[in-house]
């Protein structure tokens, strides 16, 4: 079986200056690090992580009392930031091994690419409103409460938030909801620097690392990712399975539900609950093909941005094929609900990177159900001369807030047991 090399950076504190040691240029982040005694990790997925190499940057446990004590200041993270640090740690991120110098998150906002040319979707920023932080410092990383990453702060800017917006979310209207988050939930200035992770968040929805979910998955096969933000029905199920079937992926291969559980929009579903439902879920269909993980991951609704983004984290993750749905992470405007992007915008933006990515494209199936055939494609039905069964969004969370039937052509009695126990369905 391949072993892959996994880069530990340990900070040296030998020194009373902060991060001591040879300064390493890497990806365009500073950082003031070495690599010891690489682990070799044995995976079964041996797929390459994006740039060549899976990044490891958590810290032995030992060396968590030193570290913490050199820090300068201690920032509280927000939920949104948490997600971004704990992926940065376990390798989800792979190449960064910090967030983004000034350089390169210019580069990624205007070209999607890294200052060395490296494809990357949207800038990883950490974003503060706090005056005194400058560089230099050494930050002690919190969340909820417990120590979860050093930072040591190489840059300090205030950015174009406008300009960001628009060549990440293609717009800089308020109505989108990743412009709402940039401008009114992060903070005036962004910070640049490495970072070495600490005590990862206990969450309620257990969030394996890179190394776990590639050591689960079977060796030199097709893994298919399948992105989710939402609870997953009768036709997201059999789209995913289906997935097996196209022309460009082995049919032993496995299929890996990697769900989102982190902050999404306004109006979704919460990420417990979602969890719960994916964990009914995957009892209740004990499918040997099908491995379920969990991402926390913070979403953008940056539609073929975003696309990029998830093919390079499920990348990480060890997978080698990723399924774009129609209109893939999109959003629509909250005052006019016109869409931002085109149903296919996502699709083809994937499918133009995704030789250079290695990641395979499986574009969705339109699925209809009928009642002579069950779930097929909208082609197919209409050749038939068959009408589908259509169910509203709007028409089930009536049924679903009324404790009505909902037919189980639409969805699975498991996932509803677990919606009407959540008032906020």
């Amino acid at each position: 079986m391949m072993k892959l090399p996994v880069v530990v950076l340990v900070l040296l504190v030998d020194c009373a200056l902060g991060f001591g040691g040879p300064l390493a240029a890497r990806r365009g982040l500073a950082r003031s690090a070495r690599v010891v005694s690489p682990a070799r990790v044995a995976m079964a997925s041996t797929s390459p992580a994006h740039g060549g190499e899976l990044v490891n940057l958590l810290a032995p446990q030992d060396s968590h009392a030193s570290l913490s004590a050199m820090c300068t200041k201690t920032i509280e993270l927000t939920d949104r930031q948490s997600c971004d640090v704990e992926l940065l740690a376990v390798g989800g991120l792979s190449p960064l091994t910090g967030f983004m110098s000034q350089a390169d998150y210019t580069s990624v906002h205007k070209t999607h690419r890294l200052v060395d040319g490296t494809l990357f979707g949207l800038p990883i920023v950490m974003d503060t409103s706090d005056e005194k932080i400058a560089p230099g410092d050494t930050i002690l990383m919190k969340y909820k409460g417990k120590d979860m990453a050093v930072m040591n702060v190489t840059e300090k800017w205030f950015p174009d938030k406008a300009v960001e917006c628009a060549n990440c979310y293609g717009t800089a209207s308020l109505e989108h909801p990743g412009v709402r988050m940039v401008a009114m939930e992060r903070g005036k200035y962004y910070l640049a620097g490495p970072i070495v992770g600490l005590t990862m968040p206990v969450r309620d929805f257990p969030c394996k690392t890179p190394q776990e979910v590639r050591a689960s998955l079977p060796e030199g096969k097709d893994v298919v990712a399948f992105q989710c933000r939402n609870p997953i029905h009768r036709a997201h199920y059999e789209l995913f399975t289906r997935a097996l079937k196209a022309d460009n992926v082995d049919p032993t291969g496995t299929v890996l539900v990697h769900p989102t559980c982190g902050p999404t929009q306004e109006g979704d579903i919460d990420g417990v609950t979602r969890y719960k439902t994916y964990e009914v879920l995957k009892q209740e269909v004990a499918n040997p093909q099908v491995e379920w993980a969990y991402l926390p991951y913070s979403m953008h609704m940056a539609g073929p941005r975003e696309a990029m983004q998830h093919m390079i984290i499920r990348k990480n993750y060890g997978c080698t094929h990723f399924i774009i749905g129609r209109d893939m992470a999109g959003s629509k405007s909250s005052i006019t609900e016109e869409d931002f992007y085109g149903p296919y915008d996502a699709q083809e933006f994937a499918r133009t990177h995704s030789k250079e990515l290695g990641v395979q494209t499986v574009e969705s199936l339109n699925l209809v159900y009928t009642a002579e055939k069950g779930y097929i494609t909208a082609d197919e039905a209409k050749a038939a001369n068959l009408k589908p069964l259509k169910l509203s969004g709007t028409e089930f969370r009536r049924l679903l807030r009324a404790g009505e039937e909902i037919p189980e052509w639409f969805a699975f009695k498991s996932v509803v047991a677990v919606l009407r126990q959540d008032p906020n369905a």
